[in-house]
């Protein structure tokens, strides 16, 4: 028989984003009833679906584990209590479905010896055909030998493995997989929740719990009210879900929800991208983590007895990994801080200070266009994490990069294009070299004109005030809608 699953779920399962299950929906091709997709609809319209090997799945994971910093990400099983309650609930329902064939089974046997107790009657013939019947019927029921739903088989595997959640009242949802708390889950999954320090101390990470068991795995010192733990409230930094859950939690929507945060981070490392660009990666403490937006910028400062120097840079990391923050710092004898970063001011351990975010370069999560992105030189920093963000916010729609250089090493990162290339079925990039700004933004309209679907699409332009200018009067004049256009000059 066939099982109904979550949107969600079903693409967990057959190894595709749930924004390429939606578009199947969309089309027609997928049945959906009540938001629920069925095992049978599913094995149709992916019939050369691999269970052992979700390839597209293995990608897109592969490329959300990079987005947070990591080369390596432990996929652990739950922890043995956790583990053995979700093992219990499968357990009760198997037993349910075992009491549901035994009751089954007195039904059709006390009707069948009604049957024949009526063999007497005139139409005995009829009432021996129909006991006949019923008796065939029965074995077939008890002892029937079609394949097994082998996608719900699986789908019972997978619910050992990680808990669903469904976000309350902005209808997101997220797995939380191994022992991992629903807070962390929650930024793997692009999503944007209300939190702090993310250590179980400030309380801003308090959420309601609609349905579904929680699991305490780290020690908290923030104390919850007598009537919000009534109510069902719980740390998300602190708790993983046992089963799955639906929970009320805050969220932020525009850059006007994120508060200005002051937190002092240490230098993990200065690596060179390229002969004039370095790669500054700052790690804040684990009781004071920076929370923002993909796409927003941070004022970097150094204060020391011999010299004190800041300044402007957008971050080029995912927010999903809220403690790794990544900076691109080209080389620039005007830029203070650039002077000091390439001078070799920078050790690991030093102290630098974050004030910020700031800035509304942002995706608007709201709009379903395609998404083509527009770079210049280093403007690719923030780009890189909108790209990020993008994927681990399953966004739906395709991804375009045209990334412009103006020098010889501007395509510093290009081998990151092209590994986001070869995972993501949705990502495209091309490259082009001009001798300036002014030129680069000339030579990316051509390009985009030269596409046809640009008015079609939503367009994020980021670069020097000369390629920004060029590129917005170019796309404007040729008909794209000025709401499509988000720009942002560094």
């Amino acid at each position: 028989m066939a099982k109904l699953l979550t949107v969600s779920r079903a693409a967990h399962l057959i190894g595709v984003t749930r924004a390429d299950m939606q578009k199947h929906i969309a089309s027609g091709a997928l049945p959906s009833h009540d938001g629920m997709v069925s095992t049978e609809d599913l094995l149709k319209v992916f019939p050369t679906v691999q269970l052992e090997d979700s390839g597209a799945f293995e990608r897109i994971t592969k490329i959300r584990e990079e987005a947070f910093g990591r080369r390596i990400r432990e996929r652990v099983l739950p922890n043995q209590e956790v583990l053995a309650q979700r093992l219990a609930a499968q357990s009760e329902e198997l037993e349910d479905v075992r009491r549901h064939l035994a009751h089954y089974h007195d039904l059709i046997e006390a009707l069948r010896e009604r049957i024949e107790g009526m063999a007497h009657a005139s139409a005995s013939e009829q009432l021996a055909d129909l006991g006949e019947f019923l008796d065939s019927g029965l074995a077939g029921v008890l002892a029937s030998d079609e394949p097994s739903d082998t996608l719900a088989i699986m789908n019972d595997m997978l619910s050992v493995m990680s808990a669903h959640v469904t976000v309350k009242p902005s209808g997101h949802e997220f797995f939380v997989e191994g022992n991992e708390t629903i807070l962390k889950a929650s930024l793997r999954a692009g999503l944007a929740p209300s939190y702090g320090c993310g250590n179980g101390n400030c309380g801003l990470c308090k959420a309601r719990v609609v349905s579904g068991q929680l699991k305490q795995v780290h020690h908290t010192d923030y104390p919850l009210s007598a009537s919000e733990r009534t109510q069902g409230y719980a740390l998300l930094c602190s708790h993983t879900a046992v089963s799955d859950l639906v929970i009320e939690m805050l969220e932020a929507t525009s850059p006007a929800d994120i508060p200005e945060q002051e937190i002092v981070a240490k230098v993990r490392s200065v690596t060179p991208l390229s002969a004039d660009i370095m790669m500054l990666h700052l790690q804040t403490p684990r009781t004071n983590r920076l929370r923002f937006l993909a796409g927003q910028s941070l004022t970097l400062s150094v204060t020391g007895s011999i010299a004190n120097f800041r300044g402007d840079y957008p971050i080029a990391s995912c927010p999903c990994d809220d403690r790794n923050l990544l900076f691109h710092i080209r080389r620039n004898d005007d830029d203070e801080f650039a002077r000091r970063v390439f001078a070799g001011a920078l050790l690991p351990n030093h102290a630098v200070s974050l004030f910020g975010p700031f800035g509304d370069f942002v995706l608007r999560k709201d709009s379903t266009n395609d998404i083509s992105f527009v770079v210049c030189d280093t403007g690719f920093a923030p780009i890189k994490s909108l790209i990020e963000h993008a994927v681990a916010s399953d966004m739906p729609g395709t991804l375009r990069l045209l990334w412009a250089a103006t020098c010889a090493d501007g395509h510093y990162l290009e081998n990151q294009c092209r590994s986001w290339a070869d995972a993501l079925d949705t990502f495209s990039y091309a490259t082009l070299d001009a001798a300036d700004p002014q030129a680069a933004g000339m030579a990316a309209a051509q390009h985009l004109l030269a596409e046809g679907d640009f008015v079609s699409r939503d367009i994020y332009v980021v670069g020097p005030a000369a390629f920004v200018s060029a590129l917005q009067g170019a796309l404007i004049g040729a008909g794209l809608p000025a709401q499509q256009l988000i720009v942002e000059v560094i």
